[in-house]
């Protein structure tokens, strides 16, 4: 008896407004269109442009929601979290999405072609009542490792572990007696926190709980112990199918107007003539920094004496110019204001070191450049992502606070000692050596038959199943 034939794979993809969580949505795209699906992506008016912009090479099509208008605490014409003024707006602006659930829904009963799949941020987590009344498998994106995401429920699995310990008390880890951990490593939600971002947090865990599965931009090898972990005692089961910026290559002049270098890149190439390494520095988009710790950043960096790039965003706003910092380091460092192609920065073969924020998005793309990092996490989950770089995959060094707490102040001091030992000690080189390892095999999982490539062969092929079974039981996993 012949099989019945394979239902056509069309997939939703729903990013959180903000282009940390979009980007590798994105990427995820030109994966999905590489198995011959059919994509559509839902975004808001304001950020439609740079969505359509960068998927206008593909068959991707763009579905725009009204984004909700006159909420209290949101700026008004504000549609991705990078506009906001600061990150105290963040609940209000995060929790106005639920306010789009019904335009939501009315765009997919518009829809022609039956939906295979969903995929929507972490933090949209109503969409997943959205799926479920269509019988649409929810995946959720989280910007997040196997790693993190296990250490936060293995955290909230024991509430009192944490109790009569000051911020710096160091505990062991349930389940995972190598390691151990602070308060203010994990966000509140995770250690008994009770404001209501804490609580919005658990709410979007409760999402994750009744949701089909998880996707997560990393690879298997990167963090075997953990996945298997999460897949094996937690759930919904995760599919590691990243790097994503890796499966999507590097186009090295996609961001260059007339096709020229930026001054940035021509720099760089300049340094690289001289055999001199250059330490690339950054925080992220959202970082807030205050004007007395970029004065120490500026000192450290001078008193270092390396070749450094440093990225100043608009939240740096303590950023003086006309303290004749720029002046005094323009032969060993440039200060850019500019936005620039971070990955194609980390890819120069002159780029030894990342001072990073630690993102799970720069994480990723500095371990498939192969550069270590200098760890500064800042907010959210980073404290997590640094503890991974540093303790588990060892291509990192923490940078130094003066009361030894996670999010403490650094002083000048101990920058450029973690400075010298990241760029210029037997530690920096053992830990570039890791890093390249790491790099080799982030290339090998997601090229064909790699563990990525599989992981998402396996995940269509089951929802492909599931479909053509008439749809999928709803589950809810413990948390």
């Amino acid at each position: 008896m012949a099989s019945a034939t394979p239902p056509s794979l069309h997939v939703l993809l729903f990013p959180f407004m903000a282009k940390g969580h979009t980007i590798p949505i994105l990427q995820l795209s030109r994966l999905l269109l590489r198995r011959n699906a059919a994509v559509t992506l839902f975004t808001t008016p304001a950020n439609h442009p740079y969505i359509s912009t960068s998927l206008s090479d593909t068959t991707t099509a763009i579905v725009t929601l009204p984004f909700p208008d006159t909420v209290p605490g949101v700026p008004p014409g504000v549609e991705s979290l990078d506009k906001l003024p600061s990150l105290s707006h963040f609940y209000s602006f995060v929790s106005s999405t639920k306010l789009m659930k019904s335009h939501f829904e009315q765009a997919i009963r518009a829809l022609k072609t039956p939906v295979t799949f969903m995929v929507t941020d972490g933090f949209l987590g109503w969409t997943v009542e959205s799926a479920n009344m269509f019988n649409i498998p929810r995946l959720v994106y989280y910007g997040m490792s196997n790693f993190t995401i296990t250490m936060n429920r293995v955290i909230s699995h024991n509430p009192h572990l944490f109790d009569g310990k000051t911020d710096i008390d160091r505990v062991t880890v349930p389940e995972f007696p190598w390691m151990t951990a602070t308060r203010t490593e994990f966000e509140d939600a995770f250690t008994g926190g009770d404001n209501p971002l804490a609580k919005w947090v658990v709410e979007q865990v409760l999402a994750t709980a009744k949701s089909y599965g998880i996707i997560t931009n990393s690879f298997f090898e990167l963090e075997p112990v953990y996945a298997d972990y999460w897949n094996s005692k937690l759930g919904p089961k995760s599919w590691s199918i990243g790097p994503f910026c890796l499966a999507q290559g590097l186009t090295k002049t996609e961001c260059y107007l007339d096709g020229q270098k930026p001054s940035w890149m021509i720099w760089l190439d300049k340094k690289l003539q001289v055999k001199s390494p250059v330490l690339y520095v950054a925080f992220g988009s959202q970082a807030h920094i205050s004007m007395d710790q970029i004065e120490e950043i500026k000192l450290g960096l001078e008193k270092s004496e390396v070749d450094f790039l440093w990225v100043v965003r608009r939240s740096e706003n303590g950023f003086r110019s006309d303290d004749g910092f720029e002046e005094r380091v323009k032969e060993k460092g440039i200060v850019v204001r500019e936005w620039v192609n971070q990955r194609e920065i980390l890819e120069h073969e002159n780029v030894k070191g990342f001072v990073s924020h630690c993102g799970w998005n720069s994480v990723l793309e500095s371990i498939s450049a192969g550069v270590p990092i200098l760890a500064w996490p800042l907010t959210a989950e980073q404290p997590m992502n640094a503890k991974f770089v540093v303790e588990e995959l060892k291509i990192g060094v923490r940078v130094e606070t003066c009361d030894g707490s996670v999010n403490g102040f650094v002083k000048w001091e101990g920058l450029e000692k973690k400075v010298k030992e990241l760029m210029e000690g037997v530690k920096g080189k053992e830990m570039r050596n890791k890093a390249e390892e790491i790099r080799n095999a982030a290339v090998k999982a997601v090229e064909e038959d790699g563990s990525s490539w599989r992981s998402l062969n396996e995940l269509i092929v089951e929802l492909q199943t599931e479909s053509r079974r008439g749809g999928h039981q709803v589950t809810s996993y413990l948390i």
